[in-house]
């Protein structure tokens, strides 16, 4: 089967109390992919990154309402999952969906959401993600790559840079799990892609405060959700791992340290 995980990136700008549809991030859609009708696509997780209090709208003419949806409270400054883990969304291939967020009245302002999907079988794509068994079989050792993003102040993805480009650690032939990570400065998230992943992005909320919440993002998904989602990344395809974030208008850069484990074959 082709599994795929997708974090998904829309952002606003000044929305005040007007719904205000996402600008969609780079390379990202709100529809969802073309995957066969009779294999699971969920909506794993939600998140947003607000410089004031607000809300953001999740919904579909295939969810349960089309009016309002998922509606989710945002808090300043504390971008942290907002979906209970054991209970995500089932989302129907080919579904267009609808994301909206409020906040900020002051010009320039940018508000940033995030979406993680998982698809169970997805054509074309085949992500290497293992669980929680596997991980704890093959472990060898942990290392960290801290990675410094200079992200941008226009909304959307930037400070692209691969895995090893500050630091050149992994070793050849080798495969490493991505267990989670640590940022040093609020984002909206970090993002990780590459050939492992099916070049598809996957990450997490960049909070600089609930660092229990990020240091074992992938396990902790994994043991909540029952599904292998820990990536696995190969030492061959180190400088086309490729990271990033997004960042709203204040352009904060952030220290991004990735926490893998080296694998055993």
């Amino acid at each position: 089967m082709g599994k795929a995980l997708e974090l998904i990136t829309g952002f606003v700008t000044a929305p005040s109390s007007t719904f205000t549809a996402w600008t969609l991030a780079s390379g990202n859609s709100l529809t969802i992919r073309n995957a066969p009708l009779d294999k699971r696509a969920l909506l794993l997780q939600a998140w947003a990154d607000n410089q004031v209090a607000g809300t953001m709208r999740i919904r579909s003419p295939r969810m349960h309402d089309n009016v309002q949806g998922i509606r989710l409270d945002i808090p300043v400054s504390d971008p942290c999952p907002l979906i209970p883990y054991n209970f995500p969304e089932d989302i129907v291939p080919q579904d267009i969906l609808v994301v909206e967020h409020t906040g900020s009245a002051v010009a320039g302002d940018i508000e940033t959401g995030c979406l993680l999907i998982w698809y169970e079988d997805l054509p074309g794509i085949d992500a290497r993600l293992i669980d929680i068994p596997t991980l704890a079989k093959r472990k060898r050792r942990i290392l960290t790559i801290e990675n410094t993003l200079a992200l941008g102040t226009l909304g959307g993805y930037s400070g692209e840079e691969a895995l090893n480009s500050e630091f050149d650690l992994l070793k050849a032939n080798t495969q490493y799990a991505l267990l989670g990570y640590l940022v040093d400065g609020e984002c909206a998230c970090v993002r990780w892609r590459g050939a492992d992943t099916g070049n598809l992005g996957i990450g997490g909320p960049g909070n600089e405060l609930l660092r229990f919440l990020t240091c074992n993002w992938f396990i902790r998904l994994t043991r909540e959700l029952g599904i292998p989602l820990i990536p696995v990344f190969d030492s061959a395809n180190k400088a086309a791992i490729l990271i990033d974030g997004a960042q709203d208008e204040n352009g904060t850069d952030i220290t991004l340290t990735s926490i893998l484990a080296e694998l055993a074959p």
